[in-house]
């Protein structure tokens, strides 16, 4: 495996407060294999409200890819105070730019390279889905909207709307002095068009700290701009399950929610399928 621990930086004057950095979980190739072959690429994107990247949903995320024979990426994007937009979409920007100018290095499918996200990860993401070809996106990275458009989302649990049922403390972390200026440029269900990539989409419906309505509301936009996606709403868990099973439960060991824990299978079934 090749790990490596990367920072990213956009404007060349990373900070105490801003220091993005992207963990590689690479599989390597053999000669006894197959020396040639690429790969998916899954960039994760942890949650955390805007506020810190959580440890529950990253490794143990990136080694579950690996194990479906994905390359996977751990993304540590810059969190409050300094999480100002657009600057944790521009450091997302800038890691799907670097898995496919490392593509052949990292033995990655150029055209399957996937943007992963959980709760304000998930929001993460889906900025990515629909700015990728704006050029408040790609142009500060000097790149095209091709080198950072994802193939496909997959989208946990996502923060989507700044609405009626928004969660408040992600916008509040991400928008600041500008949260009532830009609220509803960032939520998401508005940001929806034919362009918008593919999605694989899981919630639940207990889920109280993240409505379920913020899923709903993203794939009711998918399907009036005809963009193809899957969604599943699982009656019973709380938020931020990531794996929902042992291995991720935090020290309330509440996470583990034994039918919810198909939902990696189902979504490394979508990605092979993209």
């Amino acid at each position: 495996m090749l790990q490596e621990r990367i920072e990213v930086v956009v404007d060349g004057n990373n900070t105490e407060n801003c220091h993005p950095y992207l963990n590689t979980y690479v599989l390597d190739n053999y000669p006894t294999i197959n020396a040639d072959r690429v790969r998916p690429a899954v960039l994760i994107c942890p949650g955390g409200g805007y506020e810190h990247t959580s440890d529950r949903e990253a490794e143990a995320i990136a080694i579950q890819m690996n194990a479906m024979g994905f390359q996977a990426f751990v993304l540590y994007y810059t969190c409050a105070p300094a999480a100002v937009f657009p600057r944790p979409q521009l450091e997302a920007a800038k890691a799907m730019m670097m898995i496919r100018e490392n593509a052949e290095k990292w033995h990655v499918d150029p055209n399957k390279v996937i943007i992963m996200g959980f709760s304000a990860g998930g929001h993460l993401a889906a900025s990515v889905g629909a700015f990728y070809n704006k050029e408040f996106l790609y142009g500060p990275l000097h790149t095209t909207p091709e080198m950072i458009r994802p193939s496909g989302q997959v989208l946990c649990y996502p923060v989507i709307t700044s609405g009626e049922f928004a969660h408040r403390g992600s916008f509040r972390a991400l928008l600041g002095e500008r949260e009532e200026e830009l609220k509803d440029f960032v939520s998401l269900e508005n940001q929806v068009t034919a362009d918008t990539p593919p999605a694989f989409i899981w919630h639940t419906y207990e889920d109280g700290s993240v409505p379920v309505e913020n899923s709903l509301f993203y794939a009711s936009a998918m399907r009036r701009a005809k963009v193809p996606f899957e969604l599943h709403i699982y009656p019973r868990g709380g938020h931020g399950l990531a794996l929902a099973n042992q291995e991720t439960k935090s020290a309330r060991g509440n996470e583990i929610v034994p039918e919810v824990q198909n939902w990696i299978e189902l979504a490394g079934t979508w990605i092979k399928n993209l």
